[in-house]
């Protein structure tokens, strides 16, 4: 059974932070809300979470997922990023976008796509997720919590714990979750590329 913390949205308690991060660290798969909608996280190089994420989504090797980073200097160590791409991401992060990028070595090669060589990045503005990050002190793997079949994400931590109760080790509730994905932007040729359109406001990429 997965373990539920119920988390303030404006205040994150420290103790309930510091139990969900040890959770990640021991190779455990999360539920989290995000300033868009639920993901699915885990631990930079934990396969076997990898795997599980794949398996809860039916997704193919061809899947983007995304490192959620604190900061830019974090993104920075992840993904190679050129000055006027900088200044296109600086201006709408933090937020609910997620950008393509081609990676760095630092990036397990299998989170990569695997002819493009690219993996998601993003810098959510949600602040449980930014205490997580910070007590972290890495980038957390992760993916949009949409399940096969389904066209629009869950939203309730008691739903998500009903659902997967026994796929995942905690589902964390931190008040209001958004009911859209992020929007996509990739950037990996060079020039911005819209590729899905969700909650991040896309027209200053189109």
């Amino acid at each position: 059974m997965a373990k539920f913390f119920d988390v303030h949205p404006d205040d994150p308690q420290p103790r309930a932070i510091g139990q969900i991060v040890d959770v990640v660290r021991s190779g455990g798969l999360i539920a989290y809300p995000t300033d868009s909608c639920y993901a699915l996280g885990a631990q930079l190089g934990n396969k076997d979470a990898l795997d599980r994420i794949r398996s809860i989504r039916k997704l193919d090797n061809k899947h983007h997922f995304t490192l959620v980073c604190r900061d830019f200097s974090q993104l920075g160590q992840f993904v190679h990023i050129n000055n006027d791409v900088f200044r296109s991401i600086k201006a709408v992060t933090p937020g609910s976008y997620t950008f393509i990028l081609p990676a760095t070595k630092e990036v397990p090669r299998r989170l990569l796509h695997p002819k493009k060589k690219t993996v998601g990045v993003r810098i959510p503005d949600h602040r449980m997720v930014q205490a997580l990050l910070a007590e972290l002190g890495e980038p957390l793997l992760s993916s949009t919590l949409l399940l096969p079949g389904q066209e629009t994400p869950l939203t309730q931590g008691w739903e998500i714990k009903e659902e997967l109760d026994h796929q995942v080790d905690a589902v964390i509730d931190s008040g209001d979750c958004g009911a859209e994905p992020t929007t996509v932007i990739d950037f990996s040729s060079g020039s911005a590329e819209v590729v899905r359109h969700g909650m991040g406001d896309p027209s200053r990429f189109e």
